[in-house]
């Protein structure tokens, strides 16, 4: 195990009704607060109202930026940037899920630099100073509501691209797993495969002696699994919803993380999809994780079937590898299947061939990967055998 400093210190308040308490978390904070959220869907199924309602009784005084993309991109952002100079605000209160928080950090990095916050995405500079944000979840996935990323996309250049900083890790989250209940079902999926490649990202790691996180990560793919059926099933189920909730935040808090070095390569692989096809980053994840383990398999392949076993129930047929993989890869996919994700790009309905393209932006930086470090031809390689 790597020596670590584990840091967060994002206030989680969890629970129905756990709204009622923005007013008072704010007011630690300030009285002039930027709302921003995405499309309509907060409005329409009675989220807004709730927290306006809650704002609106501790006499916060609240400026609006809607319209925020999946995938979000760099034009709100600069949107917001204006509007918070503008008016003095010092708050933003993201509404929503990965992309609205995201874009509410990008924001806050934003307000306080006197460049491009851009910066901080494609050059790299410190983040020096941010504006404080909150969060109330409506959206279990990307688990920014606790972390210390941000991932934008610059349409110009077609980068998605990831900027990181401690001063971005939200305050507070609100987390009221009934604000899930109204989330399609293809969202709901695409938001587990997100959480659940968090936590494989930190677990495919070369670092031996790291026992307890794998157990921890383990259980929680396991629980996710499980809980994964019984919200497809019944939308409403508050216990499954709640235990995906909370899931999704603690597969991306750091706590899964400690004492190892992640991999991080299907992520950035996958980034090229939502960025080129405008996929939903959850759907690309699962066309990319099964050909990504199928490529690297032989970089530590006790550890691809430790984790087969232990998560999918593979027979640990330690004389044949190669059967335990492949059978674990076909669970893999048809998990990913039962809850209505694509497993490859021609289900995706991606059939033009723009690999060598996204393999140059993937690896623009250098190698991409630790599990096994990945170059441009392995990554063409991994676009090919995730063709069908």
């Amino acid at each position: 195990m790597r020596e670590f400093v584990f840091d967060n210190s994002t206030r989680i308040i969890f629970g129905p009704e756990s709204e009622k308490q923005l007013g008072s978390e704010i007011s630690r904070f300030s009285k002039k607060v930027l709302l921003h959220y995405g499309g309509g869907s907060i409005k329409k199924f009675g989220v807004y109202d709730k927290v306006m309602g809650n704002l609106n009784k501790s006499g916060i005084e609240v400026f609006e930026l809607g319209g925020v993309k999946p995938n979000p991109t760099l034009d709100k952002v600069y949107d917001g940037i204006e509007l918070c100079r503008k008016n003095g605000i010092d708050f933003i209160l993201a509404v929503g899920g990965g992309s609205v928080i995201d874009s509410a950090k990008a924001i806050a990095m934003g307000v306080e630099y006197e460049g491009d916050f851009w910066d901080f995405y494609e050059k790299g500079v410190p983040v020096k100073k941010a504006l404080p944000i909150g969060v109330v979840l409506t959206i279990p996935a990307a688990g920014s509501e606790a972390s210390t990323a941000s991932v934008l996309t610059n349409e110009s250049n077609k980068l998605k691209i990831s900027a990181s900083s401690l001063l971005i890790r939200p305050k507070f989250a609100v987390m009221n797993p009934t604000f899930t209940f109204s989330l399609p079902p293809y969202q709901t999926a695409a938001g587990i495969v997100d959480m659940m490649a968090h936590i494989m990202e930190r677990y495919f790691t070369q670092d031996r002696n790291v026992d307890f996180t794998d157990k921890l990560s383990e259980a929680a793919l396991r629980s996710i699994i499980k809980n994964a059926g019984k919200v497809m099933e019944n939308p409403e189920d508050y216990d499954a919803r709640a235990e995906i909730m909370w899931a999704g935040t603690m597969a991306h808090n750091d706590i899964l993380g400690v004492g190892r070095r992640s991999d991080w390569a299907t992520h950035a692989i996958e980034h090229q999809l939502s960025s080129l096809y405008d996929m939903t980053h959850g759907a690309g994840l699962a066309v990319i994780f099964p050909a990504w383990i199928r490529y690297v398999k032989d970089a530590y392949i006790e550890k691809i079937m430790q984790f087969f076993h232990e998560v999918f129930d593979v027979e640990a047929v330690f004389e044949n590898p190669d059967y335990v993989v492949g059978e674990g890869i076909s669970r893999l996919k048809r998990f990913y299947k039962s809850i209505g994700m694509p497993t490859s790009l021609e289900e995706a309905g991606i059939t033009d061939n723009r690999f060598e393209e996204m393999a140059e932006l993937c690896t623009r930086c250098g190698y991409v990967g630790s599990f096994k470090k990945l170059g441009k031809d392995d990554v063409v390689e991994i676009y090919k055998l995730a063709g069908k």
